[in-house]
């Protein structure tokens, strides 16, 4: 019988919650800071108001390494309570449903789910059964489920299509506020970053008070090449592992899927500014987009003023920020994408599937003997 590990946690959210005895790190965990402005309490997309995470891990056997990562805008009816957001593409090769139905109308009706290249069907059929048995939903008879993906066919039997449409359910359901669990986990369980294990990570920013205040989070499924760089060391270089090395037979293909929240009130132009600022981030860390890489970013806004409800009045007066203050959420989104990403590797470990290919998690003591040596690190 399959092992379904619902990973949706919720206990308090301190600073501590990702540090505990034993456990891999995260960056900040070794002293290491990204960027200017300071990070929510949990530093995670939850730190944002009303966003839930929940997650399904499944590994079976020796071949099954997959699962499934839910994002929730707030735990209402999505659809009778939308909320306004933005995609935007860096590269292309992907297959991220949903997305015409979001550019045009820029606004986002159901959860936001990740899962592998191959399973993304299935998941937005469960997204739907989901959404349409939902009281007051009754007479729905359109949803557009948002389902982006990366490829974890390198470690998981991929063809075999094991996520299904109750994984979605349960990761939606399972979703919580406070700490999100990061690295081997939910829709990053098999995916390979930079050529160690990639997978899921997040962090947030808060702008102060004299900038908003505001809350930017951003949750990463990380699964592309490149040259490893973390805040400026050249990990990938020193290691002598990166893409179209002589020592890694690894092209830089991959994806990455970026989910951006903020509390801040924008409409769906200002979130796609917001959105395209987060590719800056895999930049930041060493990517180039490769050709087959599917770098996407959804972003949306929670703020209350913005939703779009029935029944509303023809002519709305919606409250926005003003395009002159967008540039400390541009800062923070940037910020939040680099640490996340990093986290998504510092916090995954190991894994091995049925032909005996291990994927190792980044080396921390080497990363930490790096870092010194770069003066970023005591």
């Amino acid at each position: 019988m399959r092992t379904i590990l619902a990973l949706a946690l919720s206990c308090a959210l301190t600073p501590l919650a990702h540090s505990q005895p034993n456990e891999r790190p995260r960056l900040r965990d070794l002293g290491v800071e990204v960027g200017i402005f300071r990070t929510g309490p949990g530093n995670a997309i939850t730190d944002v108001r009303g966003v839930h995470v929940g997650q399904v891990t499944l590994k079976e056997g020796d071949n099954i390494r997959t699962g499934v990562t839910a994002i929730l805008p707030h735990t209402g009816n999505l659809f009778q309570e939308k909320v306004p957001a933005a995609i935007f593409v860096g590269n292309g090769f992907g297959k991220l449903i949903g997305v015409t139905q979001v550019e045009e109308l820029g606004q986002v009706e159901t959860p936001i789910l990740l899962t592998n290249t191959l399973s993304v069907w299935e998941v937005a059929n469960g997204i739907v059964d989901y959404m349409i048995a939902l009281p007051g939903n009754e007479n729905v008879r359109s949803i557009n489920p948002v389902v982006g993906e990366t490829n974890d066919g390198g470690l998981n039997d991929i063809r075999g299509r094991h996520v299904k449409r109750e994984h979605a359910i349960t990761a939606i359901r399972s979703a919580r506020g406070g700490p999100v669990e990061e690295g081997s986990v939910g829709a990053g369980t098999g995916t390979v970053a930079f050529g160690w294990k990639g997978g899921i990570g997040t962090s947030s920013r808060i702008l102060p008070p004299r900038l908003g205040p505001f809350t930017v989070g951003v949750l990463v499924q990380t699964n592309y090449g490149g040259v490893l760089d973390i805040v400026g060391v050249p990990v990938g270089k020193e290691l002598g592992r990166f893409s179209f090395s002589n020592q890694l037979e690894y092209s830089g293909d991959g994806s990455c899927m970026i989910v951006v929240a903020t509390d801040a009130p924008l409409d769906r132009a200002q979130l796609r500014r917001l959105a395209k600022r987060a590719t800056l981030a895999l930049g930041r860390t060493g990517s180039a987009m490769s050709h087959g890489s599917g770098d996407y970013v959804v972003a949306f806004s929670t703020a209350n003023e913005m939703r779009i409800r029935p029944n509303e009045e023809r002519i709305r007066q919606v409250p926005r920020l003003s395009e002159d203050d967008l540039s400390p959420l541009f800062q923070a989104v940037v910020e939040a994408t680099e640490e996340a990403i990093y986290n998504s590797l510092l916090k995954a470990t190991a894994v091995t599937n049925a032909q005996g290919r291990q994927v190792e998690g980044l080396p921390v003591e080497q990363v930490k003997e790096l870092l010194r040596k770069y003066g970023k690190m005591k």
